[in-house]
């Protein structure tokens, strides 16, 4: 739930929090020179304490151990990822931590550490040394890149933490978009955490004849798709041994002639029974996505009270802006949804699916719609700029398909929701999530065609699809000339912070987050809110911790009512998730404040602590 129930700070005290210690990682010490490692780096790690230590892992996949107390280093390991490679992204969301039961098997495995590392590799270290785990695989690591299919050097990449439920890690995978039709499998794989066997897999796309959803991929070569694979984080039910994955959009993002149908268990939130990898259930958030729409975040494991009766959960956003609640065990949804039809494709060779899911009951989030009256910028020449860009531009609301044209894309694969995640308050039935208000322009270009003149991207990107008759020009509705080219050409805000009241389904409170103008040329901007990459935490006295937004501040907000509390500038860009913990009476809030190298905010390698000073 990323909820504490921890309640030394409070809504009364907040304001007092001071930096309790301050940790530097050195990492850009460490990056090639030349390389643009560095503008592809972002510091997105929530660490993880155990025993008085603090893990984490930096975006090249140096694990660090802390003392927790004092931010004192105790072991750093470097798995030396080959850093000339063309890595998609460059970072790791953080580590995960076992131990095994008391009375253990053999007596002698201790605590041990797992990350999963850009270049594809599963790695198990001794808690206590930061030593490779001898017995584990291949002298302390797995290779994932076995048996996925072909692969780019550098496109099979591993973000976010493994997963553990018993003596089991789990770990899914990222990988470059829009490359081409036959990515690299998807699967997600279990492995023995002490000796590293492989214990069970999971493929989101149905290979054989006979496999649930198989006749949903249509076409000669749909059941070779690649990708639907699990970047963000995973969830584990420990008691019922069940596993939940958020799974990705199939390959590639935009063009999806090749695997006609829903293509289920893509796009989609999937329980499987732990023990074996089967799958139990599957809810489909986009069918047959071709608006890189992937479900982006952790699922939420959380309890509902409804007319006196516990409910079991699990709850995701969604790059659409739509918050889906589920039954943990059926897969039912707990608030009801409506198929609703949505815009039509006109490309050659691609069919859409005519409806797709929208929750009924929900509040829905982030960019709806763009029109040419919705230009915007902070004087009348900036506003004619944005309304020539609009005009021309295909713009029919949510799952507007690519085009050749060149279509709006709002909400846009940015959000809605994005990685960051949701936050559940128990006492307060509240969920918590940070939300974007932007949106991207993407065009198809035949590739038989050279690009229009003036297509290249501003703050986009272009991509070869390759083995489709389709190139991808994919860009954002912003002003290149206004605040360092990131302020957008729709009206703000663009990013929030929002609740929603599980008890009844209602919108309880939605504020601006953050800024991304500098206040002093427009002083209006933070009212306007900021893109943000990062998540919530909250904590049992009633506070919500986020970063996550372009000015590089760590706020606390009042859960019950969204007022600002308390904000501390950040060393450098916060897109990261906090965490919170406990030692000797003293409670901490934790930010990796790093930067985004993609993203533009600014770069560093602190991990700050802070606390109340007089606490003890």
């Amino acid at each position: 739930m990323r909820h504490s129930p921890l309640d030394q700070i409070n809504p009364q005290n907040v304001g007092r929090l001071d930096v309790a210690w301050t940790y530097h990682t050195r990492e850009r010490e460490t990056l090639p020179k030349g390389s643009d490692v560095a503008a592809k780096s972002a510091f997105e790690a929530t660490p993880v304490v155990a025993d008085g230590v603090m893990y984490l892992a930096t975006p090249t996949n140096r694990v660090i151990a802390l003392d927790a107390r004092t931010g004192g280093e105790k072991w750093v390991y470097d798995p030396k990822v080959n850093l000339r490679l063309g890595y998609s992204e460059v970072t790791c969301r953080g580590v995960a931590t076992w131990a095994p039961a008391a009375g253990g098997a053999d007596g002698k495995t201790g605590r041990r550490i797992f990350v999963a590392t850009i270049d594809g590799r599963l790695i198990a270290l001794d808690a206590a040394t930061g030593k490779p785990c001898a017995d584990f695989g291949n002298a302390g690591q797995v290779d994932l890149k076995a048996d996925v299919g072909r692969s780019t050097p550098g496109h099979y990449q591993c973000t976010s933490p493994p997963a553990v439920l018993g003596g089991l890690v789990i770990v899914g995978s990222s990988m470059a978009d829009n490359v081409t039709a036959d990515a690299p499998r998807g699967v997600v794989r279990a492995y023995d955490a002490v000796t590293g066997a492989l214990r069970w897999s999971f493929d989101p796309i149905p290979r054989n004849r006979g496999d649930d959803g198989y006749d949903t991929w249509r076409g000669d070569r749909a059941h070779a798709t690649g990708g639907a694979n699990v970047w963000p984080p995973i969830s584990v039910d420990a008691a019922r041994n069940l596993v939940y994955l958020s799974t990705s959009c199939p390959s590639p993002d935009y063009f999806g002639g090749l695997r006609e149908g829903d293509n289920r268990h893509a796009s989609s939130v999937v329980c499987l029974d732990g023990a074996t990898g089967k799958l139990r259930w599957a809810f489909q958030t986009v069918r047959h996505d071709v608006f890189d729409f992937d479900v982006p975040m952790q699922p939420v494991l959380l309890t509902l009270v409804r007319e006196g009766k516990s409910l079991d959960a699990v709850a995701v956003g969604t790059k659409t802006g739509h918050l889906f609640v589920l039954d943990r065990v059926t897969g039912n949804s707990l608030f009801p949804n409506e198929d609703r039809p949505v815009p039509q494709t006109d490309v050659p060779g691609e069919q859409t699916a005519p409806t797709q899911p929208f929750p009924a009951a929900l509040p829905t989030f982030g960019l709806r719609r763009v029109t040419v009256d919705d230009a915007w910028g902070p004087t009348e020449a900036a506003r004619a700029k944005a309304r020539k860009r609009i005009e021309p531009l295909r713009s029919d609301g949510p799952f507007t398909p690519a085009s050749v044209r060149g279509s709006i894309q709002a909400p846009c694969p940015v959000g809605g929701f994005n990685w960051g995640g949701l936050t559940y308050d128990p006492a307060r039935n509240l969920l918590i999530g940070a939300t974007n208000r932007v949106a991207s322009i993407v065009t198809l270009v035949p590739r038989d065609q050279p690009e229009k003149k003036g297509a290249a991207p501003i703050r986009g990107d272009r991509a070869g699809m390759d083995g489709t008759p389709f190139r991808l020009v994919r860009d954002y509705l912003l002003d290149l000339d206004e605040a360092g080219g990131m302020l957008p050409q729709t009206p703000p805000p663009w990013g929030t912070l929002a609740a929603v009241n599980l008890a009844t389904g209602k919108l309880a409170w939605e504020v601006p987050l953050g800024f991304m103008a500098d206040p002093r040329k427009y002083p209006d901007s933070e009212r306007w809110g900021s893109v943000n990459l990062g998540g919530p935490m909250t904590t049992a006295s009633g506070l919500t911790f986020i970063a996550a937004s372009m000015d590089g501040h760590l706020r606390a907000f009042d859960t019950a009512s969204g007022k600002l509390l308390w904000k501390a500038e950040l060393p450098a860009g916060g897109q990261a998730t906090p965490m919170t913990y406990a030692l000797d009476g003293r409670q901490y809030i934790v930010i990796c404040a790093g930067g985004h190298g993609k993203l533009g905010t600014k770069l560093g390698d602190s991990v700050v602590a802070y606390a109340l000073p007089d606490a003890k």
